[in-house]
């Protein structure tokens, strides 16, 4: 019976895939190590949030307690990407969170906590292509919690607007493209009242002697 379930603090195969070492090497340095990876939390959960929740199985009687908390970061925008590593001072420590506090949520997302072989300067960062996580350069569901769409959907998206902005403006400029809205018939409006002639003197002249001619006519009828 004492294998039908599983110990909750046991360490899962996830391993760092940068680490040259194999199974066996592995396995005795996770038997020694303080270090957890905490993985699936949301890109807005803090620090303080994150020290709140792990020190519940720390043992200050015993020397024990946090080291330190690295937060998992963007590479382009050193901005929290959803993860990161919590460092104790025991062995026991480590072992207490994986049972007690994997798989239970935080901001309303359920984390998971793994032994890790210890931190290295450089790891605080996302390996995606898009600066974050793998994870998330594949993800394909809008998920709030982690910047909503997947990088590669993200960018499929702006590809997409960009190819429609094109085939509008190739719509407005090429043949038989509807003008926008009258503008260049006023212009032609106002280009063709500022080309008329300005009245001249002859033309005065030519207005006073209608007038003349007009009132001898009236004259005239009324003589009849």
């Amino acid at each position: 019976m004492a294998h039908v379930v599983q110990p909750l603090d046991q360490p899962s195969n996830y391993k760092d895939s940068q680490q040259r070492l194999d199974r066996q090497r592995q396995n005795e340095m996770l038997g020694k190590s303080t270090t957890l990876y905490v993985g699936n939390l949301s890109f807005y959960t803090t620090e303080e949030q994150i020290y709140e929740l792990f020190a519940k199985c720390t043992t200050p009687e015993d020397g024990g307690g946090i080291k330190r908390i690295i937060m998992g970061l963007d590479r382009n925008t050193r901005t929290p990407c959803g993860f990161c590593f919590v460092e104790y001072y025991t062995h026991t420590e480590a072992l207490a969170s994986m049972r007690y506090v994997s798989g239970t949520k935080l901001d309303e997302r359920i984390i998971r906590c793994d032994l890790d072989l210890g931190y290295k300067e450089g790891r605080q960062f996302g390996r995606g292509k898009s600066g974050g996580q793998v994870r998330d350069e594949h993800r394909q569901d809008y998920d709030p919690g982690r910047g909503g769409w997947g990088a590669q959907a993200q960018r499929m998206e702006i590809d997409r607007r960009k190819e429609v902005e094109e085939r509008y403006a190739d719509a407005q400029d090429g043949p038989g493209a509807v003008a926008g809205g009258g503008g260049d018939w006023k212009e032609s409006e106002q280009t063709q009242g500022k080309l008329k002639r300005g009245r001249s003197p002859d033309d005065e002249d030519d207005s006073a002697r209608v007038g003349q001619r007009t009132r001898l006519d009236d004259e005239e009828a009324e003589r009849m």
